[in-house]
């Protein structure tokens, strides 16, 4: 008998419900209900729509139970931004977009009452103007707040009333002793944020409670009959009485790496590519030298206690704007004319700043050309061109400076998440790094949202290698060997960042 499960696997630009069927060598995902997911600007302040998320949300957990009893519920999404909980329970106010401009100037300011080097020693963390850390420090409501709540989990919260912070999410907070796992209250102390805004930690698999009795009979999330029970299961992993809600990898590239198809003993790098790119290698402990804090890498919290080494690149959002000022949602033709287009005609950083905020993108990277003493794209297909080669350049030297960090080699890149369906940008990195790409699966982060469920629930699947030996057999994989030669990447990554 197969598990049911839905993961809401909640990104940047959308959101979706999904339903795993897992049981017996069979994991197979379907797509219930997508919605979209953005900011909305109100007199200057940039905001997530929370509470519709939260009402799409129930819409596709009923279409998930609509078609048969659900077994669990896992919910992951992109990290760093919060609601805060008031004493009586309540949220104080829409949560602030991470692009928002509230945190312009903070970091400096708590660099100067913490020192970088203390903040990384601890935490382990990249430094991102819109870091937690730097949000709470101009946050106005702090003197009303009870918890703060990261996005999964004030969700989490919504749908079980038990209020909690699980561990993969908490460390992209830079708030959270990566070495201890615990919360860091003397980071916390030092620039007066209360230690009781900081939930309860919780571990990946953890079951964080029932869905409330009304919204499960709102949304008729009815339970399977508590007698049955999964394949490999025994009477002490029973499912529970009511539909449970189970802490996943919340941080969904903490989900995506869990689904990461390496075999077991494989030297492996990973690019998680949506809206970000997510790009480094899992480690047993994290990498605190000063060498690596000031390559500005990160050591975030992997599910089963491993460590999430990368950096984040700016990623397909250059190319989502781009696409969004040009009113044409054709990709798939300016792809191909992008591929017949001159190589290396124009270069840009995408993690320059100036490519952070919402805007006129194209205009943003005319503006970096005449910056950079380049030509400006002369069509829109150089335009992307222009922004697949800079991405694959930027994944080259992220992905060398972390092997040169960490003193551990790659033999293969798993490109995961949606941008694995972007044949031009997986070849395009596959030359630039001069490693074979394996690319997919692309829903990467419900898979790992939905393997950590099974597990929770007894499904027999002791461990990361086991559960990506599953998606393994289960998922079509395309390679991209490298075909272009390493001199030319040579040249134009010295034309992007110099000596840099």
């Amino acid at each position: 008998m197969s598990l049911r499960l839905a993961a809401v696997d909640l990104g940047a630009s959308s959101g979706r419900v999904m339903v795993g069927e897992l049981g017996a060598g069979h994991l197979e995902l379907t797509e219930v209900h997508r919605f979209w997911n953005g900011p909305v600007q109100i007199q200057g302040t940039l905001y997530w729509d929370i509470l519709h998320l939260y009402r799409e949300t129930l819409a596709g957990l009923a279409k998930a139970a609509s078609d048969g009893p659900l077994d669990g519920i896992g919910i992951d999404s992109w990290a760093v931004d919060y609601g805060l909980i008031a004493h009586n329970g309540k949220l104080l106010g829409n949560p602030v977009h991470y692009r928002d401009a509230r945190t312009d100037g903070v970091m400096q300011e708590v660099l100067r009452t913490i020192p970088a080097e203390d903040l990384y020693a601890t935490t382990g963390l990249q430094q991102l103007p819109f870091n937690t850390i730097y949000q709470l420090a101009a946050e106005q409501s702090l003197d009303q707040a009870h918890h703060l709540l990261l996005i999964p989990d004030l969700l989490a919260y919504w749908l079980t009333g038990v209020p909690g912070a699980e561990h993969t999410n908490a460390s992209t907070t830079q708030l959270y002793d990566v070495r201890s796992r615990t919360w860091s209250k003397d980071l916390a102390d030092r620039i007066g944020i209360p230690a009781t805004l900081l939930p309860p930690l919780r571990e990946p698999g953890q079951i964080i409670g029932p869905v409330l009795p009304e919204i499960a009979t709102e949304a008729g999330l009815t339970p399977r009959p508590s007698g049955a029970l999964p394949s490999g299961a025994n009477e002490a992993t029973s499912r529970p009485a009511q539909l449970p809600v189970i802490a996943v990898g919340s941080h969904d590239t903490a989900s995506s790496v869990v689904a990461v198809p390496a075999e077991e003993g494989e030297r492996f790098a990973y690019i998680s590519s949506g809206t970000w790119s997510l790009a480094g290698l899992e480690l047993p402990e994290p990498v605190l030298t000063d060498q690596a804090r000031q390559a500005n890498f990160t050591n975030e919290g992997g599910v089963d206690g491993r460590i999430r080494f990368l950096k984040n690149v700016m990623g397909l959002w250059i190319l989502q704007e781009c696409l969004r000022v040009w009113e044409t949602e054709d990709l798939a033709a300016l792809l191909a004319q992008a591929a017949e287009a001159p190589p290396f005609a124009v270069l840009i950083d995408p993690d320059d700043p100036t490519f952070l905020a919402p805007g006129n993108m194209p205009a943003r990277i005319d503006d970096f050309c005449t910056r950079t003493a380049q030509p400006k794209p002369a069509s829109r297909a150089a335009t992307v061109r222009c922004i697949l080669e800079s991405l694959a350049l930027a994944y080259r030297r992220t992905l060398r400076t972390a092997q040169a960090l960490a003193g551990q080699e790659i033999d293969v890149i798993h490109v995961i998440g949606g941008g694995s369906q972007n044949e031009l940008l997986c070849q395009l990195t596959a030359d630039a790094c001069g490693l074979p790409v394996l690319a997919g699966p692309v829903e990467a982060s419900a898979l790992g949202n939905i393997l950590v469920q099974a597990r929770a629930l007894g499904e027999p699947l002791p461990d990361l290698s086991a559960m990506r030996a599953l998606v393994r057999t289960t998922h079509r994989l395309r390679p991209y060997p490298p075909q272009q030669e390493p001199a030319d990447w040579d040249a134009a990554e010295s034309r992007v960042f110099g000596t840099r």
